[in-house]
């Protein structure tokens, strides 16, 4: 269990995650910029939607803005480390790019900003499931046969969605990586002055107010004339209708394109689905995993309860 301390020192990279989509060395050789902007998160838990807001307070609304393009999964292990980090060095913007490592297997850097997006594990499985029962033989050859895999392919997804449930929670993200280590090494820094933790469920409750919120940590001005533009382009009507925009290599990857990867963005797909027992034993591990307070948190998206004092 990889447990980060939250003791207001800098954070340290302590170990490096390899496997067939991952290979963290890279961050070891990118050289930061003051202004970095990192968008990290287990997966499926509305990264590309942050990729598409940040672009958009970066860009200021352009309408044209490829997120696709501009901020790479850095530690992926296509393309070659060497073209990933000579496109970003190209860049002159500032620069925003994702990640989904765990913090102790990541390079946090006092230059740079980490927003880090989250979301309700039965959530993040729907949203994973479409994902990888939709990827063409394209993807598996991409991910499976290039150089340099470490550790087992990806094998195909079981068409029964909640049989593919239990294995990821029984397995701890299995065929991916590891869900709490993600979630909980990011917790455990959430204090940290350039970290900013968001939940997919408060960006679909509040999605002005987050945007605001995320333009104060970023430091970012942004006109008022010009919210109701950088709102309507990071609507999710808006991203599914421009979704080759969005999707990673335009959606190449998956069975209906850029179309399937931005698929429904919705919660709760999985009630009609999983049974009372299937929830409990999510949410007990959950919380042997994390901790109350933050399994209260992934959950629901919002912060712990003050406790009631007794007068």
């Amino acid at each position: 269990m990889s447990v980060i301390e939250r003791t207001g020192t800098p954070v340290r990279k302590v170990r490096e995650l390899h496997n067939h989509h991952i290979d963290s060395t890279i961050w070891n050789d990118f050289v930061f910029r003051d202004g970095d902007i990192v968008i990290a998160s287990y997966g499926k838990s509305g990264t590309t939607w942050m990729q598409q807001i940040v672009g958009q307070l970066v860009f200021d609304g352009a309408p044209d803005v490829n997120v696709n393009e501009l901020s790479p999964w850095l530690d992926l292990r296509i393309p070659e480390k060497a073209t990933k980090l000579a496109a970003l060095d190209a860049q002159t913007h500032r620069r925003f790019l994702k990640t989904h490592l765990p913090v102790d297997a990541l390079v946090v850097s006092p230059k740079a900003k980490y927003l880090y997006c989250a979301r309700d594990g039965r959530d993040v499985v729907w949203s994973l499931h479409n994902h990888h029962i939709n990827a063409n033989e394209e993807w598996f050859a991409a991910i499976n046969d290039t150089p340099g895999r470490v550790g087992p392919p990806v094998p195909p997804a079981d068409p029964d969605i909640r049989r593919y449930f239990h294995t990821w929670l029984a397995e701890d993200g299995a065929p991916f990586w590891s869900f709490w280590d993600n979630v909980r090494t990011w917790w455990h820094i959430r204090d940290q002055p350039n970290v900013l933790l968001v939940h997919y469920n408060a960006l679909k409750r509040d999605l002005p107010g987050q945007l605001r919120r995320i333009a104060h940590f970023l430091d970012i001005a942004v006109e008022e004339s010009q919210w109701p533009t950088i709102l309507e382009h990071c609507s999710f009507e808006w991203m599914k209708t421009h979704a080759p925009r969005v999707a990673p290599l335009g959606g190449v990857f998956w069975d209906g394109g850029a179309q399937t990867f931005i698929h429904k963005g919705t919660n709760g797909r999985w009630h009609d689905v999983l049974t009372e027992a299937d929830n409990r034993e999510y949410e007990q591990q959950a919380i042997a995993e994390l901790g109350e307070a933050c399994a209260h948190w992934l959950a629901t998206g919002e912060d712990e309860p003050e406790p009631v004092t007794q007068a």
